[in-house]
C-alpha cells in the first residue's frame, strides 16, 4: 500500500472517565453509568464541536464484547440514541478484540478515501465491571483461539503475557526485566495522575517502584507477573471525527486544530496458533513497519507514540518491535528513562492502557485523542514537546496475543 490518495484529517477528539477501581467515584456496590451513557457523553461531545449531527455522512461504532458484558448486540443502533439529528444515518459497528478501536478508526478512513463520507463519527465503548473479574477473564478470553481456553489459565490473557514474561526472563535474564517493568507501571502512574479522565488519576501511592516489584505469585495469580504490571478492568468511551478536505471546511474546524492521519499499517496473524516467539511482538513489528514505510519516514521523526501496553511486558516488547531497542534491550531502553514524558521517545503520555485504564473496544479511539491532543496542543499537563523535525506521532492498537494489529500515522498541521 502506498501513500493514502487524499488528504485526511482527525478532529474533535473526546475521551469520557476511564471508570474502574482506582477511581475515588467507582463503587462496585452502587448503581454506575450504563453503556449507552458512556456512548451518549462521548459522542454528544465530538458532535458540539464539529457542529452537530447534520454535518454527519456516516457512524461507527467500536464495541468489542457487549453482548457478553451488557447482554447488548447491535450497537450501530444508538447512534440515534446519541442524538436524534443521527436518525437514518448509515452506520456499522466493527470488532477486533483490543484493536476493535483501531479499526474503527481505518472504517472511518476508508470511507472518506472511498468518498462515500466527508464526515464520519467514531466511537468507541466498553463496559466491561458488570461481572466479577474472574468472569470477565473468561468473556475477554474471546480475543484468543476458543480451543486454547479449556487448558488455558484461570486468568487467560494475563496468563498468556505471563508466559511471555517468563520466556523473556529466560531469554534475557531476569532480574533487570523485573526493574524495567517496575519502571513501565511508573511511568504510566504518574503520566495517569496528570490526566483528569485516567483510571489511575487519583492514585497516590508513595513508592511506585516497591508496588512495581512486588514478587509475583502463581499461586494467587500468575508465575510471572504481579497485579500492577497488568491494565485494570475498565469501563469508557472516546470518540473522534474523521473528515476530507471537505469534511473540514463543512464543520467549520481550523487546519491548526486537525491532524493528519498519514498512513496506517494492518496486520491479522492465524487466531489458532501459538506465537512465532514469545519474546517477540512479530505482527505488531509488521503493522508497524507498514506504517512507518507507507508514510515515509523513521522513527526518528516521530515525537510521541501510544502503544498497546495490556500489560508491562506488552510494553517492553513494544518498544524492541518498534526497533527502538534491539532484541533483549527494551529493559534497558525503559530503564534509561527514554520512554518517559520528558524522555528521548516519550510513550503512552496519559498512562497508556495500565495508567490511563483499557476499556476494550474504546482504546485505540483513545489512542488516537492522545496523539491529536499532543500534536494541537491540547494536552495540557501531559503536554510534550512536538518539535517541528519530529512532527510526527503514532499509534499501535493490538488485539488478542499479538494477532489483530493496527498501527496510524499522524501528523501536525
Amino acid at each position: 500500500m502506498s501513500k493514502l490518495r487524499k488528504k485526511v484529517y482527525l478532529v474533535a477528539g473526546y475521551n469520557t472517565i476511564s471508570m474502574g477501581t482506582g477511581r475515588k467515584e467507582f463503587n462496585p456496590k452502587k448503581e454506575r453509568a450504563g453503556l449507552e451513557q458512556y456512548m451518549k457523553e462521548a459522542g454528544q461531545a465530538t458532535l458540539k464541536m464539529i457542529g452537530g449531527p447534520d454535518n454527519v455522512d456516516e457512524c461507527v461504532i467500536g464495541n468489542f464484547i457487549a453482548s457478553r458484558f451488557n447482554g447488548q448486540a447491535n450497537m450501530a443502533a444508538f447512534f440515534p440514541f446519541i442524538d436524534e439529528g443521527l436518525m437514518y444515518k448509515p452506520a456499522t459497528r466493527v470488532e477486533g478484540a483490543c484493536a476493535t478501536g483501531g479499526l474503527a478508526l481505518l472504517a472511518g478512513v476508508k470511507s472518506i478515501l472511498a468518498e462515500t463520507a466527508d464526515v464520519v463519527l467514531v466511537l468507541g465503548v466498553e463496559v466491561q465491571n458488570t461481572v466479577k473479574a474472574i468472569y470477565g477473564a473468561d468473556y475477554l478470553a474471546a480475543a484468543g483461539w476458543a480451543k486454547d481456553r479449556k487448558n488455558g489459565h484461570a486468568y487467560f490473557f494475563p496468563g498468556q503475557f505471563s508466559d511471555r514474561a517468563g520466556a523473556y526472563y529466560e531469554k534475557y535474564g531476569r532480574d533487570k526485566t523485573r526493574q524495567a517493568f517496575a519502571k513501565w507501571f511508573s511511568n504510566s502512574i504518574e503520566n495517569a495522575r496528570l490526566c483528569s479522565t485516567a483510571q489511575e488519576h487519583h492514585n497516590s501511592a508513595k513508592d511506585l517502584t516497591a508496588l512495581g516489584m512486588m514478587e509475583p505469585n502463581g499461586k494467587s495469580f500468575v508465575d510471572h507477573l504481579n497485579v500492577f504490571d497488568c491494565s485494570k478492568v475498565s469501563d469508557g468511551a472516546s470518540s473522534v471525527a474523521i473528515v476530507s478536505e471537505e469534511g473540514l471546511k463543512r464543520i467549520g474546524i481550523p487546519l491548526s486544530e486537525a491532524v493528519e492521519i498519514v498512513s496506517y499499517g494492518h496486520a491479522e496473524a492465524d487466531i489458532t496458533k501459538p506465537p512465532i516467539d514469545r519474546t517477540e511482538l512479530t505482527t505488531f513489528k509488521v503493522a508497524a513497519k507498514q506504517a512507518l514505510d507507507n508514510a515515509g519516514i523513521t522513527l526518528d521523526q516521530v515525537a510521541t507514540a501510544e502503544v498497546h501496553d495490556c500489560f508491562t511486558i506488552a510494553g517492553i516488547l513494544a518498544t524492541e518491535a518498534l526497533g527502538l531497542a534491539n532484541p533483549g534491550e527494551g529493559p534497558d531502553f525503559v530503564l534509561a528513562g527514554n520512554t518517559a514524558r520528558d524522555g528521548k521517545f516519550p510513550i503512552n503520555t496519559t498512562g497508556g492502557l495500565i495508567g490511563w485504564g483499557h476499556p476494550t473496544g474504546a482504546t485505540g479511539v483513545h489512542m488516537a485523542v492522545t496523539i491529536w491532543e499532543q500534536l494541537t496542543g491540547k494536552a495540557g499537563a501531559n503536554q510534550v514537546a512536538v518539535p517541528s523535525d519530529k512532527p510526527y506521532g503514532m499509534s499501535v492498537n493490538m488485539g488478542g496475543d499479538d494477532k489483530t494489529l493496527v498501527a496510524i500515522v499522524y501528523k501536525k498541521n
